[in-house]
């Protein structure tokens, strides 16, 4: 097939390896739709400007509105020859209308062809990723509440630290998955402008109109200068940063599991579903989907980077290096849609086991800072209660006993703040009950159960809600 840049009359000259290693088709090609879409919209455009004939231009339109019923149906495929998508759809033009072919691509650019098809991807891609965070919340949402009153250990440090639930757990993986999909939503709204109408980088000098094919593609507006829209590939490294930021929150719940899964935690099974088995141990089950997504990170993390890079150097306006985004995009958005599918049936799998994490609260000293808390009621310094209720643990320490199995003289015997304040034992050891340590933290965020559930309720409506509009986007023309 002869190259878009050729007389026609003679061979390119390239070297065969060359032209294999310029090829951009078998990544481009995924763009199929997305170049068949942005074509249809622009030879309506040169047709209702007269730049072309309006018989010619309505045959252009629906020849392509054919290639695409044809490639959606699987019937459509890229000759192989081709040097890009672009190259593709024009050549076919010709091949089915002749010379009538030859005039779609008047008024514009492969630079400003691509910039347009690749943006439709991207949009398309910001949106159905934000729903698949959603889902993801919805399987979180799920869970915690149904462990509402689950008690156990939060962590610091890897050590056992202070009484919580179990919902609110799963609800600090929810609150960073919530910012998550407002990056997303964020990211879409700034690549919601078209650039085709740019030309090569200076635009053209046919009476084109931008605003009427960004209209028709369902973009906001066209973007706001020639030269930058060419050059431009922020919305493609949005969107990578906004993937990394979730595949970090990802991969640090999926550790959560993966600790909680082990036999020296025991806070969970995970389901068949979401487990598998040893080659050689019967005994075991590992929760692979865990450590997948874990490791997968890595890769969404050197994605972004690349994108970064690729264009840290680069003049303006176009150059071939951008040729490498897409594929970094395409592994990117099929990356991580795989890790929230399987992210939200891993924790649709997770089987608490209340009892283990009920247990674990017995050791380590969890209410202490509720001891210090309870003197300050009293009327205690801080600084002063701290040191009293460290002196407490101390007497355990020596005791090998656990703070409710102390007696009273053993309270007054630690330090006489306890005395000096008047504190019964009786009160203080009901006060240091795991269930009342969290019932106590009601305020705004806690982890206190009347707190979750609000949470829960609040996360199941904004799930709900966003997810009606995400579907309803799908149905425009643009984004279905």
């Amino acid at each position: 097939m002869a190259k878009l840049w050729q007389d026609g009359t003679k061979a390119s000259g390239l070297s065969p390896e060359v032209e294999t290693f310029l090829s951009s088709l078998s990544i481009d090609s995924r763009l199929l739709d997305e170049d068949l879409q942005a074509s249809i919209a622009h030879a309506t455009m040169l047709g209702e400007r007269g730049i072309l004939g309006k018989q010619d231009a309505e045959a252009i339109a629906d020849c392509l509105r054919t290639m695409r019923a044809e490639a959606a149906a699987g019937e459509l495929f890229p000759d192989p020859e081709s040097e890009d998508i672009h190259s593709f759809i024009e050549a076919e033009l010709t091949r089915r209308l002749g010379e009538v072919g030859k005039a779609v691509h008047a008024g514009r650019s492969r630079n400003d062809q691509v910039a347009t098809a690749f943006r439709l991807r991207i949009v398309k891609a910001f949106q159905r990723t934000e729903a698949a965070v959603y889902s993801a919340i919805e399987a979180i949402v799920q869970l915690a509440e149904k462990n509402s009153d689950s008690l156990m250990p939060g962590y610091t440090h890897l050590q056992r630290a202070q009484p919580i639930t179990l919902a609110h757990h799963l609800l600090a993986w929810g609150a960073a998955l919530e910012r998550d999909a407002s990056r997303f939503r964020d990211g879409r709204a700034r690549a919601d402008e078209c650039p085709l109408g740019s030309g090569a980088l200076a635009g053209s000098g046919l009476p084109i109109d931008r605003e009427r094919t960004a209209s028709v593609l369902g973009f906001a507006r066209p973007s706001r200068n020639t030269m930058d829209a060419v050059a431009d590939r922020d919305a493609c490294v949005e969107y990578a940063a906004a993937c990394a930021n979730l595949m970090a929150h990802l991969s640090r719940a999926c550790e959560d599991m993966a600790l909680w899964a082990s036999s020296e935690y025991g806070f969970v099974r995970v389901g068949d579903s979401a487990s598998t088995g040893s080659s050689i141990m019967p005994q075991k089950r590992n929760p692979d989907p865990a450590e997948l997504i874990r490791g997968k990170s890595a890769r969404v993390f050197g994605n972004l980077q690349a994108l970064l890079v690729l264009q840290k150097g680069l003049a303006y306006a176009y150059n071939r290096d951008l040729q490498e985004d897409k594929e970094l995009f395409f592994d990117l958005e099929t990356t991580t849609t795989a890790c929230l599918k399987a992210f939200a049936v891993l924790v649709s799998a997770l089987e608490p086991r209340k009892d283990r994490m009920r247990k674990a609260l017995d050791e380590g000293f969890l209410e202490a800072t509720d001891v210090a808390e309870y003197l300050v009621l009293k009327g205690i310094p801080f600084r002063t209660a701290y040191q009293a209720a460290k002196a407490l643990v101390q007497r355990c320490l020596a005791q090998d006993k656990r703070l409710t199995e102390l007696e009273a003289e053993d309270v007054g015997a630690a330090s006489g703040v306890f005395a000096s304040a008047g504190v019964s034992w009786r009160e203080l050891r009901a006060y240091l009950e795991p269930g009342a340590c969290v019932a106590r933290r009601n305020q705004t965020g806690g982890p206190a159960p009347e707190r979750t559930l609000e949470e829960i309720a609040r996360l199941k409506l904004v799930a709900s809600q966003r997810m009606k509009e995400l579907r309803s986007g799908f149905r425009d023309g643009r984004t279905k």
